[in-house]
């Protein structure tokens, strides 16, 4: 086989060329049934087959037909492209190989009205705030936590998670740090990760007593000296303001934490659904559909 991507796509091809079927009735066929599918499927292909070559110098034909090398490019194109196309180059390889892929999901921000902030923005945003403030957007941002459930954070060994509803194992898969709870909507509680270096930070800034925080006239025990809840949110928009020129919210963090999730437990092996899943509880949800607004 030719070992120039460009030859090798033509060929994968023309040989699920089939012009001359009606798609009526043969959709499933695993066959091309337009020009312009025809030329969509070979420069779709032809980047798997650089892909390829530049991974271990195969071709189309024989690394690329194996689904462990279709999956790590979808992987990682995850990262370049938007969901059209990531969803072109899945079908492409998919009547390629022969074989159904799983969908994986792009994590590119390619929605102008996406609410979500990178890691350097982040950091911008906190650095411009007071320590107290500060503190409190690293560890929303890289816990997914919610303003008022800032408020709300105890050691695990303090309280556990809400007892009634089953968790799944596959939480924080990846990652490391120290475990705390939140009390979330409607009351449920449930664990949630901080990185060492911030539970360092917030350990020491633990009050010798709980103190009463009121945030829009509900009432929370408070045993860390950081803020949440309106008057974090405040102060997050009115810094992101000054630093970024712009603010998306601090419910924005959210967005941020669900996406990089996403993103890390399908490169671990996870497929997208079990992986929707597990941020789901990790952000408090166990409606999946839900997580998907996070998503975007």
């Amino acid at each position: 086989m030719g070992r120039n991507p460009t030859s090798q796509a033509k060929q994968a091809v023309a040989q699920k060329l089939a012009l001359n079927t009606p798609r009526h009735g043969n959709s499933n066929d695993g066959k091309i049934h337009s020009l312009g599918t025809a030329r969509a499927y070979t420069q779709a292909l032809k980047g798997y087959a650089e892909f390829v070559r530049e991974s271990n110098g195969g071709s189309l034909f024989r690394a690329g037909a194996k689904p462990e090398m279709a999956m790590n490019y979808l992987h990682h194109r995850a990262g370049e492209v938007g969901q059209k196309t990531l969803d072109l180059d899945r079908q492409a390889i998919q009547m390629h190989i022969g074989q159904q892929l799983p969908v994986v999901r792009s994590f590119k921000e390619t929605n102008l009205t996406c609410r979500s902030y990178t890691s350097e923005q982040v950091k911008m945003v906190a650095a411009a705030q007071t320590i107290r403030n500060g503190l409190a957007t690293e560890i929303a941002y890289r816990s997914g936590l919610r303003a008022h459930e800032l408020l709300t954070l105890q050691r695990l060994e303090e309280r556990g998670p809400s007892p009634h509803r089953k968790w799944t194992p596959d939480r924080f898969t990846g990652r490391e740090g120290e475990r705390y709870t939140v009390q979330g909507k409607g009351g449920l509680v449930r664990e949630v990760m901080i990185p060492k270096d911030l539970a360092d930070r917030l350990e020491a800034r633990r009050l010798a007593e709980p103190r009463q925080a009121t945030d829009r006239g509900i009432h929370y025990q408070q045993r860390y000296d950081i803020n949440g809840g309106n008057r974090w949110s405040k102060s997050f928009t009115m810094a992101a303001n000054r630093t970024l020129g712009w603010s998306r919210g601090g419910h924005g963090l959210r967005h941020g934490y669900a996406q990089e999730r996403l993103a890390e437990l399908q490169r671990n092996g996870m497929t997208y659904e079990n992986a929707k899943g597990t941020v789901a509880q990790e952000v408090g949800h166990f409606d999946k559909e839900t997580t998907d607004v996070y998503l975007r």
